[in-house]
């Protein structure tokens, strides 16, 4: 059986409703994923604590990924595709409803425990989908519907912080104000107590939306793709005895340890950042948008140019060598510099005008250049890697980790310094990631 054999046999109507379906469900893994950027905010003020603890939040969904990865892949096994997808939806539904407990008890564990739960969900869902979108079609077009659904991916993330922030911090000056005047520790407690139920409804509302859409897909037809055939027919064959013998193997893993670190903080970070510099949440609740928004800008470039006039290897090393100048641009620029963005809210599109700190206009920027890391990485990490490439993927899903480790480690840099302090951790991320798009990438590959 050849690469394409899965394409030739499905129908256009099936590939069409197919692609469509995993669409919808790369949307899905944006709009849950890109909550943390306003719960991180929420949380802090809600369950009482500081920057280091509320990036917990990122550590408990992105753990998960590195946790559950291998697990996920007998019971996909078990499942078949459209099975571990519907499984997939119901976890995630579960670990919604695990913050209707976490918010009548305002209780910081349990409301981590729903997170790890989610990212359970969404860990058994990538594990189906990546495999599915790359091998439904064509080969040489699996890199134009990755990106494809990489921008579906980052619309959701785009529209998701301005919803949720709309419901559960659309009074959040105010609110502060209140805590801050408020008469004795009871009466400080019964605000944040009426603030922590505000995400109740929401997340009941999520938790069935998912339970519907497990069902419905249990349901429909999605078309049968052999994974096995595709593992066979992978670059070498797999002439070396094992998986730890693939250096560039390795040294990709760890890029994307780094890249998914760099991006969760590009994403998460941002709009507690803008309040730190004194911006009101009206105007920041927007920027983890402005990040989406530009990594949709990287997306829709690279499905222009990529292959046809830039190689994927040359793509990410302009992209990471962008990452660590936007960086520093984060770093030095002084925060008091800033200016008036005119923008339109993508939930009712009324339009506005934020206040961008300059600096934050740089970490939203972050986007743009994370934005390839990813589509770029996969291929350059399992080029011939034969039959190990099923074992290899899910050691690159286990990397997404890294979302879970470094944004932990900008909320202990913004304790001990400040938040632009802070990201001082991105410049050497990048600089990992440089080297593995110039060198690493070729390291222990037959020339």
């Amino acid at each position: 059986m050849n690469n394409n054999s899965n394409s030739t046999t499905i129908s256009r109507k099936d590939y069409i409703f197919s692609i469509t379906v995993i669409g919808l469900f790369f949307f899905i893994f944006g709009f849950v994923t890109w909550l943390n950027g306003i719960l991180i905010p929420f949380l802090r003020t809600a369950c009482e604590l500081n920057d280091f603890q509320a990036y917990f939040v990122a550590t408990a969904f992105y753990i998960s990924y590195f946790v559950m990865a291998l697990p996920m892949t007998p019971i996909l096994k078990r499942t078949g595709f459209k099975g571990g997808m519907s499984l997939g939806l119901w976890i995630m539904a579960a670990g919604c409803l695990v913050f209707i407990p976490a918010a009548f008890t305002r209780t910081f564990g349990l409301f981590l425990t729903g997170l790890f739960v989610m990212g359970t969900g969404l860990t058994l869902l990538q594990t189906a989908s990546n495999p599915y979108i790359t091998i439904i079609g064509p080969r040489e077009s699996a890199a134009k519907r990755i990106s494809i659904m990489g921008i579906a991916n980052k619309f959701a993330g785009a529209i998701a912080p301005i919803i949720l922030a709309s419901i559960i911090l659309h009074d959040a000056d105010k609110l502060d104000l209140r805590l801050a005047q408020a008469a004795d520790q009871m009466e400080r407690a019964g605000i944040l107590d009426e603030m922590a139920h505000r995400v109740i409804v929401p997340y009941i509302i999520m938790a069935l939306i998912l339970f519907i859409l497990g069902l419905i897909i249990k349901m429909v037809h999605l078309p049968d793709v052999d994974t096995e055939a595709e593992d066979e027919h992978v670059g070498e064959g797999g002439v070396r005895s094992s998986i730890w013998q693939y250096p560039h193997l390795l040294l990709g893993v760890v890029a994307l340890f780094f890249y998914v670190g760099v991006e969760v903080i590009a994403g998460d970070t941002i709009i507690r950042y803008g309040q730190s510099l004194g911006i009101p949440m009206e105007s920041a609740k927007y920027y983890t948008s402005l990040t989406m928004i530009s990594m949709i800008l990287g997306y829709s470039l690279g499905i222009v140019f990529i292959p046809r006039f830039l190689s994927q290897a040359n793509a990410l090393r302009i992209c990471t060598t962008i990452g660590v100048i936007f960086s520093l641009g984060a770093i030095l620029t002084p925060s008091n510099l800033s200016f008036t963005l005119p923008f339109i809210d993508l939930v009712t599109f009324k339009p506005l005008e934020l206040v961008l700190p300059v600096t934050v206009l740089f970490v939203a920027l972050l986007g743009f250049a994370n934005a390839l890391v990813w589509p770029a990485v996969w291929p350059l990490a399992l080029a011939g890697l034969g039959k190990h490439t099923k074992l290899a993927s899910a050691m690159l899903i286990m990397a997404i980790a890294g979302g879970a480790i470094l944004p932990l480690t900008y909320g202990k840099l913004a304790v001990s310094f400040n938040t632009q302090t802070a990201y001082w951790i991105c410049v050497p991320s990048y600089l990992v990631i440089v080297y593995y798009a110039f060198i690493g990438h070729k390291v222990g590959l037959k020339k």
